[in-house]
């Protein structure tokens, strides 16, 4: 997914007029409400956004392929290509459909964990996916012979036609961030009305891309030491708060220490990053809901990921208080392996699920 899988805690707050995140008491533990299956049979499935229609759209990274385009994983697993990325649509319960399809996907020949569409967001008239990687970019070779784009930017039409738009990689390749290792993996993604930011987490960098194609670093977060371990930052979503700025998630890098993960803010222009949360572990994505004064936390794995069997399997979804700082957790049984959060109109919140798995992925609809 990420860099972090091949290399190997107070609380910060920050007050912009009445928005804060500073935490007030302990977590609490809501009641859980049902999650409400309402999409399954998802082939990996990653970030979700409702569109201009009104429709919840999800990014599936797919299952990869049997093909002999293949190359080695930032795990050091072997892995092949294959046109199994996918957009679906989903309309109601249990009523959706596929309405973009061979868009490329990187896995093992299980298919578990597939590389592939990350995320997905609207403007421009159109819809536009992060296509991920996970590697060093300039291992694309073998895949670009055959016009094969991954780490890119794709264009989606109105129609469901689809195009390479950007390659988002290119940057870490030019220009490194970090400074470290080079590797690239186009995540987390926002589009606004001048620009498109990207959460790339393997370069540990926050994008800009400008109308005319332009990518510069508006943040790095580097690498820091938590207990033992050296961990790399990797910032996995983005969302705009209230104040303009930009609230981007970290994962962690492995060991994926409990605890460890943080909230940062990055100004509108860019700058260095400042916390503003922490005490998170796996952070996978954020998101805010404005007119109810809350921000949601969605941790891919409450107990950092290693090891991968037992209760550990399950992620937990956490909310903000955007104006007093309380946290609750609104779910974290059964939701298993998410990875993405979006919040509709009438406050309900919509997660991937099971999003390591072909063909066992969900979308599920929780009423906080």
């Amino acid at each position: 997914m990420h860099r972090a899988l091949t290399r190997g805690v107070a609380f910060g707050a920050v007050i912009l007029a009445s928005f804060t995140l500073t935490q007030v008491g302990t977590t609490t533990l809501l009641a859980q409400s049902n999650a409400l299956v309402i999409a399954s049979g998802l082939d990996n499935p990653r970030g979700l956004a409702f569109g201009p229609d009104g429709a919840l759209y999800v990014a599936e990274a797919g299952r990869g392929g049997q093909t002999t385009l293949c190359d080695v994983g930032g795990n050091g697993q072997p892995r092949c290509y294959g046109p199994t990325g996918a957009i679906t649509r989903i309309t109601g319960i249990g009523v959706h459909n596929q309405i973009v399809t061979g868009l490329p996907s990187v896995a093992g020949a299980s298919g578990t964990d597939a590389l592939g569409p990350a995320d997905i967001d609207f403007g421009f008239n159109s819809a536009w996916v992060t296509i991920g990687f996970g590697a060093n970019p300039l291992q694309r070779s073998v895949y670009e012979a055959a016009g094969i784009r991954f780490g890119s930017l794709v264009r989606v039409t109105g129609i469901g036609q689809w195009s390479y738009v950007l390659d988002i990689s290119d940057h870490e390749i030019s220009s490194n961030p970090d400074g470290g290792p080079r590797d690239s993996n186009p995540f987390g993604l926002r589009v606004l009305s001048d620009r498109v930011i990207v959460a790339d987490a393997g370069a540990n960098a926050l994008l800009q891309i400008g109308q005319f194609g332009q990518t510069t670093t508006l943040a790095v977060f580097p690498r820091r030491t938590v207990g033992p371990a050296t961990i790399d930052e990797v910032p996995t979503s983005v969302a705009v708060g209230p104040d303009g700025a930009y609230y981007v998630g970290q994962l962690t890098g492995a060991p994926f220490p409990v605890g460890a993960a943080r909230i940062y803010r990055v100004p509108a222009n860019g700058g260095t990053p400042a916390v503003v949360a922490e005490g998170f572990t796996t952070v996978i994505d954020v998101a805010f809901d404005l007119p109810r004064n809350a921000a949601y936390v969605l941790e891919h794995d409450s107990d950092g990921i290693i090891p991968t069997t037992g209760p550990g399997l399950d992620g937990r979804l956490i909310r903000i208080n955007t104006q007093t700082g309380a946290r609750d957790v609104i779910a974290s049984t059964r939701l298993v392996k998410p990875g993405g959060v979006a919040v509709g109109g009438d406050g309900a919140v919509y997660m991937t699920r099971r999003t390591g798995l072909p063909g066992l992925g969900e979308v599920v609809r929780i009423v906080p």
